[in-house]
């Protein structure tokens, strides 16, 4: 399930409610790529702006779309434990075939509030889960101890990690073993990632450029090392594209540029400033996307 390019696709909106239509063909269009799991409902999702029942349709359209042809990793976490439950308990329900759970954001949990914080969920819900490590987001980071701890949890079978720190990802390698696969959270990661023992990434440049992540992924995995520094390198701009400002404006921004969308946002977020719009065109140009 946790292997390669797994995109952190966008919700896509057209005048204040969920593109439907334009979320199905953006589904459609991943798999022809090759994209290998999807997570919806994740940051990249915005889905701290989605209502319940949003959050539930866009994870249901999803696993309809989806057909079980990939799996499908529903994003439900929150900061309090009983409403991470409730919306972990729900994407079952519908069909999800594994959760997504960032850390607790805001309240700034100790390690043991972090650890039982998952085991809580782990416990009422039995569905595999994904621990999401941000500390950039979230101003709290799960530790390689924690995260060895966790691992002792059978339903706990993988961590995004996001921190940018080798060490740390290597630490949690090493502390874990085969217990956890760990997948990348930062698209200039993925390759040094790999290298170290990870097994994929949860994407955001995969929104745009879906067929160039997973080859590099396939391309490693399947011991073609040239190609896959080959494809890092040529990802790189674009990588670095993706967070001009804040995720997911460049990402939609760059998917409306590429006629998939509509360029509209929720608030807090907002458009591009006309500069960095003018920035992101230049690399998709040159890396012939428009």
């Amino acid at each position: 399930m946790f292997k390669g390019s797994i995109v952190a696709i966008v919700t896509p909106f057209k005048k204040g409610k969920v593109d439907e239509k334009a979320f199905c063909n953006l589904i459609e269009w991943h798999i022809k790529q090759g994209t290998n799991a999807i997570v919806p409902c994740g940051t990249t999702g915005e889905s701290a702006t989605l209502e319940y029942e949003e959050h539930y349709r866009v994870i249901a359209i999803t696993v309809k779309t989806v057909n079980k042809r990939v799996p499908v990793i529903a994003g439900t976490g929150a900061n309090s434990t009983d409403e991470t439950i409730m919306i972990t308990k729900k994407a079952k329900q519908i069909g999800a075939d594994a959760a997504l759970l960032v850390s607790p954001y805001y309240n700034k949990p100790t390690q043991e509030g972090l650890y039982r914080h998952y085991k809580a969920i782990a416990k009422a819900v039995e569905l595999p889960m994904v621990l999401y490590n941000v500390p950039g987001r979230t101003a709290v980071n799960i530790l390689p101890p924690t995260v060895a701890r966790l691992a002792e949890i059978k339903n706990i079978v993988a961590i995004k990690e996001a921190t940018g720190d080798m060490k740390q990802v290597s630490e949690v390698i090493r502390l874990c073993g085969d217990r956890i696969s760990v997948i990348s959270g930062d698209d200039f990661t993925t390759l040094p990632l790999l290298a170290l023992g990870g097994i994929g990434v949860i994407s955001v440049t995969a929104n745009v450029a879906p067929k160039d992540v997973s080859d590099m992924c396939a391309a490693w995995n399947q011991g073609n090392i040239e190609k896959a520094i080959k494809l890092h390198y040529k990802l790189e701009p674009l990588n670095a594209s993706m967070f001009i400002e804040t995720n997911p404006i460049p990402a939609k921004t760059a998917l409306s540029m590429m006629g998939k969308i509509r360029e509209e946002f929720r608030l807090p977020l907002c458009e591009m400033s006309d500069a960095n719009k003018d920035k992101l065109k230049k690399v998709l140009k040159d890396y012939r996307l428009i």
